[in-house]
């Protein structure tokens, strides 16, 4: 099974952590983010890998290297030269990604022991061209969802901004906010071309929630209690460090 994983942040949040590394290779319990999602996708069957870069991107390469590719198929969609932003991303690592069956894309900093095979089942079973994680979480942009999880909107609480142009607040949609894991069906990148319009950097969210009323997005939310943290923040950073310490802690006694 095919994956990508976003590797390519500047980290400006971690800074100074990540003045001489990219945010990816910034360790969480003796182990670095990447390592860390790598791993899991590894555990959940995802063996061809596809990583993009572009901040110290060299030592996300060299890291790969050193560690013998993990005994994957890993791919570097090199963005070096210009940050492509999300939707940008995917688009470029085409190649690496496209064929017959999804693929699951992950943010690296993004630490969660949320069942993937499932995600990826329910993506399979709904037919849609796009699953995405989401979950009842304090932040200020939501997707807003119908009561059968597929994307309606999206608003932005402090600006009070929303999105399609044409789209309709009720009481009763859900307001939901977004996970960082996505599973996608290989249709979406003729759609990306058309959505892009020549331009190489641009964002997946503004594509998902312009695309909606004609494409099937749909909310995943998992049904039992799952660990989910952001770690590109020092303050989630330590609250992870933490975490992982006591499980450490906990499988010892």
């Amino acid at each position: 099974m095919k994956a990508m994983i976003f590797a390519a942040g500047l980290g400006t949040r971690l800074r100074p952590l990540t003045n001489d590394r990219p945010k990816a290779l910034v360790e969480i319990g003796g182990k670095t983010m990447l390592e860390r999602v790598i791993n899991k996708l590894a555990a959940a069957g995802f063996d061809d890998i596809t990583i993009n870069i572009h901040h110290f991107g060299q030592k996300i390469i060299d890291f790969i290297s050193e560690n013998n590719n993990f005994g994957l198929n890993i791919h570097i969609s090199d963005e070096r030269d210009l940050l492509l932003d999300t939707g940008g991303g995917i688009l470029k690592a085409r190649s690496f990604l496209d064929g017959n069956e999804p693929f699951l894309v992950h943010n690296a900093d993004i630490l969660t022991n949320i069942d993937l095979n499932a995600m990826y089942s329910s993506h399979i079973k709904s037919g849609a061209m796009s699953t995405v994680l989401v979950k009842e979480r304090k932040t200020n942009r939501y997707f807003i969802f119908d009561n059968d999880y597929q994307l309606q909107g999206w608003i932005n609480k402090l600006t009070g901004e929303t999105r399609p142009s044409e789209f309709t607040h009720h009481e009763e949609m859900q307001e939901l906010a977004f996970g960082g894991i996505h599973v996608i069906s290989p249709s979406i990148f003729d759609e990306l071309e058309k959505y892009s319009q020549g331009q190489s950097k641009f964002s997946i969210t503004p594509f998902y929630v312009d695309m909606c009323r004609r494409l099937l997005i749909k909310g995943y939310v998992q049904d039992s209690p799952y660990t989910w943290l952001d770690v590109g923040k020092p303050e989630t950073l330590k609250e992870a460090e933490q975490m992982i310490a006591s499980d450490k802690t906990k499988n010892r006694s």
